[in-house]
């Protein structure tokens, strides 16, 4: 699951009520297409990891919503920046389809592209169209909708408060390294019937994070995770128990193991990165921004609203690839030629001014956004709302136990890590006044 999102049916119904619809962009002029470095902006580099935003903003300004980029390795694609156009190649699956071997560039991929791992064919969910994307996507659903949110909550608050009580004594920490990946990992190896072997947690939990990174690590992280996730199913296909991974493969009797596996694949790297991102950048927001921060202490409607604010703003997913032109068409004033590589902006159609004309607003009790995608390609029903309360729990546990949390360095001083897909800290170290452990 390359995203998380509710129900897109319902939330595509509401979005009129939430956001009205942006007004008409002027066309772009004409541009040469994909293949030209001269009129295409680079996706990656020290620049756009340290400030994606600025990034998105100079290249809707000097291209407008539809945008010829260059990814990593000078790899040309289309950049979806205008939240209309966003929503437009979303719902539009008849041409912009999802299957990668559609793709007119292949032939200027190196073998060792960092991108790879999650944009090369292979048998999961997200690279099947039609029937056959509806019927997985469905299973998905069905199997998350078995989770109760009760149970949920409550084994996270238990995993929080064992999280914290090693930290809580000393007075400082690294949320990223001591917390914001923990959290997350332990619920989803309950979640998923995962060994609780701290060390093969760990490794797939990095596996997942490195699969994701623009490096040369991001092949071998995705390896690593299919290593596990392979033993995982077979483990559960021979003897089924009450977890996700058991009710998606009973939901899908007729699929193989390679496919059984690919899909736990898509939904764990949602369950993972994505979770624990969202409260890495939820808690930054919180301790940076006055708006948040002097309510840290007891205020549990400005966790909701800063979690919110991170999906409109700071959004943990920032890139997806992709969608591969059927045939020729006009997108943004742009031409599209049939197999065209399309890359969807989500943070930067999130941000498309033609959609806050006026910014004082806010995104108080708006949830249109694009942050989990959307469409039939968009997260299975469910899947947002687990990982919302995975990170609200998280995030609420830790300002009761240590409510006066604060920023150990200069906010310009903390550092991103270098992927294209996500938008995530390498580190958030904090101090705080030492705390009691707790009973248990």
């Amino acid at each position: 699951m390359t995203n998380l999102q509710d129900d897109q049916d319902a939330q595509d119904a509401q979005d009129s009520q939430d956001t009205p619809a942006p007004q008409h962009a002027p066309e772009a002029p004409d541009t040469p297409p994909p293949g030209c470095p001269a009129h295409a902006a680079r996706l990656y580099g020290p620049d756009f990891r340290r400030r994606p935003d600025e990034t998105y903003q100079r290249i809707r300004q000097d291209s407008g919503p539809v945008a010829p980029v260059l990814l990593e390795g000078d790899i040309d694609a289309w950049f979806v920046l205008g939240y209309r156009e966003t929503r437009q190649v979303l719902s539009d699956t008849e041409t912009f389809g999802r299957d990668p071997r559609r793709w007119n560039g292949w032939d200027s991929v190196p073998p060792d592209w960092p991108l790879t791992p999650w944009v090369a064919y292979s048998p999961m969910m997200t690279f099947t169209e039609g029937e056959e994307h509806q019927r997985r996507a469905t299973a998905a659903s069905e199997a998350l909708a078995t989770v109760d949110p009760f149970v949920l909550r409550g084994h996270c608050e238990r995993l929080a408060d064992q999280l914290i009580d090693k930290f809580a004594g000393s007075g400082r920490a690294d949320l990223v390294y001591d917390y914001i990946y923990s959290v997350p990992t332990l619920a989803t190896a309950e979640l998923f019937g995962l060994s609780q072997d701290e060390a093969g947690l760990e490794a797939l939990a990095a596996g997942l994070t490195m699969s994701f990174l623009s490096n040369e690590e991001a092949i071998a992280g995705q390896q690593r995770v299919a290593a596990y996730v392979t033993e995982l199913v077979r483990a559960k296909r021979a003897d089924p128990g009450p977890d996700l991974t058991s009710r998606f493969i009973l939901n899908t009797p007729d699929l193989t193991e390679e496919q059984h596996t690919a899909d736990v694949m898509v939904l764990m790297a949602a369950a993972l990165p994505l979770t624990s991102y969202w409260i890495g950048n939820t808690l930054r927001l919180m301790l940076t921004d006055e708006r948040f921060a002097m309510t840290l202490s007891g205020n549990r409607r400005s966790i909701g609203e800063a979690m919110n604010e991170v999906l409109w703003a700071d959004s943990p997913l920032q890139n997806l690839i992709g969608r591969y032109a059927t045939r020729d068409t006009d997108l943004g004033g742009r031409h599209i030629h049939a197999g065209d590589l399309v890359v969807l902006g989500l943070a930067a159609a999130n941000a498309d001014p033609l959609l806050w004309p006026d910014s004082p607003v806010g995104h108080a009790g708006n949830h249109s956004h694009v942050a989990f995608s959307g469409g039939d390609y968009g997260c299975p029903a469910g899947g947002p709302e687990t990982a919302r309360i995975i990170a609200e729990t998280a995030i609420e546990v830790l300002l009761d136990r240590v409510p006066d949390l604060t920023l150990a360095v200069a906010p310009d001083e903390l550092r991103w890590v270098d992927s294209f897909w996500y938008r995530c800290l390498e580190s958030l170290p904090v101090t705080f006044s030492p705390a009691p452990v707790t009973a248990g």
